[in-house]
C-alpha cells in the first residue's frame, strides 16, 4: 500500500510538473512581433511565428505542411531579399504539430522598418517629442510612439489544425518609464497592466488578423531611458553623501579649532 501510495503521489507530481511545463512562459502565440526600442530610435524586432502563420499573414513562399522541412537559410534569404537586416535565426521548433521559427531583425531607425516587407504591414511614427499638460512645474515633456498594424498579405497555408483560439501579439519592450498607453485585454477590453521589464502587449485573434482588423498602438513615455535616470539618481545620492560627509568633517574641524583657541 505504501508503494502504491508513493507511486500514486509520484504520478500526481509528474502530472503537475508536466502541466506546469506545458506553458512556463505565459500565453503562447501563433504569430508574435517583439519590438526592443531604444530612446535614440534604434530597434530590434524578434518575430516568433508558425510557418503556416507566416504563409497566411505575410504571404511568404514556404511549405506550411507539418511534414515539411524548415530551411533556415531559405527563410533568411526570403527576409533579406525583402529588405530586412537579419541578425539571428536560431533552430526551429514544433508546437501542436506545427513548425515554428524565430527571426531577429535590426534597424537604426524604427521608421525604416517599413522597408522590410514582412514588417511593412505596420506604419511607424518613430519616437516623437511632445509637450505634456502644463502643471505646477510647467509643461512636462515626453515622447510618443505610435504604430498601426494594417492588413495582412494573405497566402494559402492549406489545411491547418487551428482551433480558432490562436492569438497574434505585438509586444513593446520600452526603454523608459511608461506614462500612458492604449493596450487592452483581448477578452475584457480593460486596460492592460504593463508587464515586468517595461513591456506592453497588444493581442488579437488570428482570425481578426487575417481579416485585416487593425492593431492601433499608442504609447507615451519619458524621453530619458530608465538606465539614464537610474544613473542620475545614483550620482545624486552619491553626491549628497559626499556633501554630507564634507559638512560633518568641516564641523568637526571647526569645533577642534575653537577648542584649541
Amino acid at each position: 500500500m505504501r508503494l502504491r501510495a508513493a507511486v500514486g503521489g509520484t504520478a500526481v507530481l509528474a502530472a503537475v510538473v508536466v502541466s506546469g511545463c506545458a506553458n512556463p512562459f505565459g500565453r503562447q502565440y501563433e504569430y508574435e512581433e517583439q519590438y526592443y526600442l531604444n530612446t535614440n530610435g534604434k530597434v530590434t524586432v524578434t518575430v516568433d511565428a508558425s510557418i503556416p502563420a507566416l504563409v497566411a499573414l505575410r504571404g511568404l513562399a514556404l511549405d506550411p505542411s507539418p511534414a515539411g522541412h524548415t530551411d533556415r537559410q531559405q527563410i533568411r534569404k526570403l527576409y533579406e531579399d525583402a529588405g530586412c537586416r537579419v541578425t539571428r535565426l536560431p533552430d526551429p521548433w514544433r508546437r501542436d504539430g506545427r513548425r515554428f521559427i524565430q527571426v531577429s531583425i535590426q534597424s537604426d531607425d524604427v521608421r525604416e522598418l517599413a522597408k522590410c516587407t514582412p514588417l511593412s504591414w505596420s506604419t511607424y511614427s518613430g519616437l516623437v517629442p511632445e509637450e505634456g499638460p502644463v502643471g505646477a512645474l510647467g509643461a512636462v515633456p515626453h515622447v510618443r510612439y505610435q504604430q498601426t498594424v494594417g492588413a495582412a498579405t494573405p497566402g494559402d497555408p492549406g489545411a491547418v489544425n487551428w482551433t480558432g483560439g490562436e492569438i497574434v501579439a505585438v509586444k513593446l519592450h520600452l526603454p523608459s518609464r511608461i506614462l500612458d498607453h492604449n493596450a487592452r485585454d483581448i477578452v475584457s477590453h480593460l486596460p492592460r497592466e504593463q508587464e515586468r521589464g517595461n513591456i506592453l502587449t497588444w493581442e488579437q485573434r488570428l482570425s481578426d488578423r487575417r481579416a485585416g482588423t487593425p492593431i492601433v498602438i499608442d504609447v507615451k513615455m519619458d524621453p530619458q531611458s530608465i538606465l539614464f535616470r537610474t544613473l542620475w539618481l545614483f550620482a545624486g545620492a552619491f553626491g549628497a553623501a559626499l556633501f554630507a560627509m564634507a559638512v560633518v568633517i568641516w564641523l568637526v574641524m571647526r569645533r577642534g579649532r575653537k577648542s584649541a583657541s
